[in-house]
Parts: structure tokens; C-alpha cells; sequence
């Protein structure tokens, strides 16, 4: 198994900041705008550096998504900054008819998403919203695992041209990847190759991922570890050449069980070579308040209920 270290934890809503703030320095056609949360979204230096391209539109979510599609008839890229559930559940109807069906270049930036929001609790703890993005046509989707990531994905999505639901969220989490990476959007990571189990995490899960592989491999099992940060465009072939080796996967995410990376790998390999997987997310339910480690361990998205599926999974082999 190969080892990762990590110096720190940082919040990925933090990388979204940076990133952000270097897009402001580089690329005069980026603008931000913000639903009134300014700090928790980390849009504080774009906004001092460049209060010309910032608006603050206030507890208006609606009318943000509209005005962010009207920016990109005059060329602008529009980042649009608010909580997960207020980015999708509220606007959806926004997004879908003034963004997703006209193809417009708008990025939809995301934070406070999962149920690692803590203890703001069920209301705020949107766990649908990748399924939600995903179904729209032309929209991407994207979910990176640390600061670092977070911050690459952000500067990368400004030169793509469309749609891009970016999800990211509050709590500190390993800092692992490289600073410098270059973020290729639809392009799976390969962070360990094994051959007895594949498991494929996105998000707050990657790093539960990679500590689950290190306990997998003390009891003699070789997991191949995939960080998908893009769950639409997906990258098919990396999943399918990994399942063609392995024969089983466990999916790992913070997310409702239906709707998200898992049902995206279902799909996949229903379609091309049906392999018993089983799934690490939440099993139907709405979250509710407690602290991030304890609703990551009640709802079973911790680092040994990764472990437990990769046995069951292996035993359906």
C-alpha cells in the first residue's frame, strides 16, 4: 500500500477561496457573486482585491443564478458562492432552466455540503445535491478531496466553458495532495493499485479511503484506491480497466446512497460488466445535528465501514 502523509488540515472551503483569489489576479472575466456569506464561503480576498467584479446580492439565491446567467451573455465567468442546499435545492429550478438548458457558462460553488455541515443539522445537511446536478444536461460535476484539490479544481473549471456544479466543504480535513497539480477535469487519480477489491471515493471520503487501504493491506488485502473528483463527465475507463483486475468495488461518498458516485458506478457497470458492489453512503435518511465525527460514524461513512464493505464485497466475488 503505498503510503500518504499529510502536514495539516485545511477546509476545502479555503481552497475554493484561494483559488478564487488567483483567478481574480489572472483572468479579468471572472466575477463572484455571493448570497450573503461572504466569510463562510472564503470570497473575502476576491472581494477586497476586486470590488469592481464582486456582487453581493444578499439572502436571494434565485435572483444570484439569474444574474449570473445574464453576466455570461457579456463574456464574463460568473462564480456563484453559497451552502450546498441553498446552490441546488432552492434554485434548482434556476439552474435548470436559465443555466443547465441554455448551456451557460456558469460555476456553481458550493460549500457547507454533507453531513460534515455538523451541527446545523438536517435542514442544512443537503445530501442530494450531486444527484441533483448530475441529472441536468451539459452540467459538470465535481468533488474534490482537500484543499489543494479544491483550489486546482477551482482555477480549472474558469477555462472550461459550460455549466460546473463545484461541491466542496467546512470541515478541516488531511491536506494531501500535491500544490502544484495540474486538475484534469473527468480524469480519475489513481492513488493505489491493488488487486483484490477497488474502492472508489470522492470528496471527504478519499482520505477514509486511503486509511482504509493501510488496514485492508495489514490483514493481507490489496485494495486499489481511485479518487474520482469529477463524477460527471466520468471516467469510465479508468473504473472499468480497475473492475477488470479487481472483480469487485466498494463506493465511498458523502452523499445519499441513491443518486451519487456509487449509482453512477452501478450504472456503469450494468451496462458493461455487472460486479458486485457494495456502497458506503447514507442509506435513505436525512442527517441531523452532532459534530461531523459523530454523524461520519452513526451514519457509517467511516473509515472502517470501508473496510467492512471491501470484506463483504470480496466475499460476493
Amino acid at each position: 500500500m503505498k503510503k500518504y502523509t499529510y502536514t495539516e488540515k485545511k477546509d476545502t472551503r479555503s481552497g475554493f477561496g484561494a483559488g478564487l483569489q488567483q483567478l481574480g489576479q489572472t483572468n479579468p472575466n471572472v466575477v463572484a457573486l455571493c448570497a450573503d456569506l461572504i466569510g463562510s464561503l472564503k470570497m473575502d480576498a476576491f472581494k477586497a482585491e476586486n470590488p469592481d467584479r464582486f456582487f453581493q446580492v444578499g439572502i436571494a439565491e434565485a435572483n444570484m443564478i439569474g444574474i449570473a446567467a445574464g453576466l455570461t451573455i457579456g463574456g464574463k465567468i460568473p462564480f456563484t458562492g453559497t451552502f450546498a442546499n441553498f446552490s441546488t435545492g432552492r434554485v434548482y429550478d434556476q439552474i435548470r432552466q436559465s443555466v443547465a438548458y441554455s448551456g451557460k457558462n456558469v460555476k456553481i460553488c458550493a460549500s457547507h455540503a454533507g453531513l460534515t455541515l455538523g451541527e446545523d443539522g438536517a435542514t442544512h445537511q443537503i445530501l442530494e445535491d450531486i444527484g441533483l446536478m448530475k441529472m441536468l444536461p451539459h452540467m459538470c460535476v465535481i468533488n474534490p478531496c482537500d484543499y489543494n484539490q479544491t483550489k486546482a479544481a477551482t482555477i480549472a473549471i474558469a477555462d472550461y466553458e459550460g455549466p460546473v456544479y463545484l461541491r466542496f466543504g467546512r470541515p478541516t480535513v488531511p491536506n494531501f495532495t500535491p500544490a502544484d497539480q495540474k486538475f484534469e477535469i473527468g480524469k480519475a487519480v489513481m492513488l493505489n493499485e491493488g488487486t483484490d477489491v477497488t474502492i472508489i471515493a470522492t470528496g471527504h471520503l478519499v482520505w477514509k479511503a486511503i486509511e482504509a487501504g493501510e488496514k485492508l493491506a495489514e490483514q493481507g488485502i490489496s485494495a486499489e484506491i481511485i479518487n474520482i473528483h469529477t463524477i460527471k463527465p466520468f471516467d469510465n475507463e479508468a473504473i472499468l480497466k480497475s473492475i477488470a483486475k479487481t472483480k469487485c468495488v466498494v463506493t465511498a461518498e458523502e452523499h445519499q446512497m441513491n443518486g451519487g458516485l456509487g449509482d453512477s458506478v452501478a450504472q456503469l457497470l450494468s451496462r458493461h460488466t455487472p460486479t458486485p458492489q457494495e456502497f458506503v453512503a447514507v442509506d435513505d435518511s436525512f442527517g441531523e445535528s452532532g459534530t461531523p465525527d459523530e454523524l461520519m460514524t452513526k451514519y457509517k461513512l467511516d473509515t472502517i465501514d470501508i473496510i467492512h464493505a471491501a470484506h463483504k464485497v470480496i466475499k460476493r466475488k
